[in-house]
């Protein structure tokens, strides 16, 4: 039975308050199993009979709106996808390792377009950088993410499409435990 990883949206932010347990009864409830969260910002994994990734996101993605009362956008990986995302480096050691810099990695559905990646791009500053990368987009931060033009939904609308973001230190660690 194949394992996924869920990173989902609009989960324990925006007063959308989830608890953990209540977060895994509802994977339990698809037939799910093995389910384990992590953190408690809307990463679930579990095993599911599906091998098709986009059909199981779009029935989760429906469920958890049918449970909690609005869409919870869902992003499916493989353990091994979720590791070929944790071992990317896009930006030099030194700028990783700056203080005050973060990099988070941005979850979405679908390959950006030209134009969508142009628009990314297009978001690049002193404070932030971009390189895309198949279904996700990582961010270099390079300060306070609440000081950058892409906090609060820039990221999305220059995708043209719905994303989650986390913090690839998050990535890594999920990646290393579930490989």
């Amino acid at each position: 039975m194949p394992r996924y990883v869920a990173f989902l949206r609009a989960i324990n932010v925006g007063g959308h308050v989830v608890t953990m347990k209540a977060l895994k009864e509802h994977f339990e409830e698809l037939g799910c199993s093995g389910v384990e969260t992590v953190i408690a910002s809307g990463n679930v994994v579990f095993d599911a009979a599906s091998r098709s990734a986009a059909a199981l996101e779009r029935r989760i993605a429906g469920h958890l709106q049918e449970r909690l009362g609005y869409a919870v956008a869902t992003f499916l990986r493989t353990p091994q996808e979720l590791a070929g995302i944790a071992g990317h480096r896009p930006f030099a050691r030194a700028e990783l390792e700056a203080a005050g810099h973060s990099l988070f990695v941005g979850f979405h559905g679908t390959v950006a377009d030209a134009q969508a990646r142009r628009r990314v791009r297009a978001l690049a500053s002193e404070v932030d950088a971009f390189h895309l990368r198949g279904r996700e987009v990582f961010w270099l931060c390079r300060g306070r993410s609440t000081d950058s033009s892409v906090y609060g939904g820039g990221l999305e609308k220059a995708l043209g499409q719905p994303a989650t973001v986390r913090n690839a230190t998050t990535v890594r660690r999920i990646a290393e435990k579930y490989a």
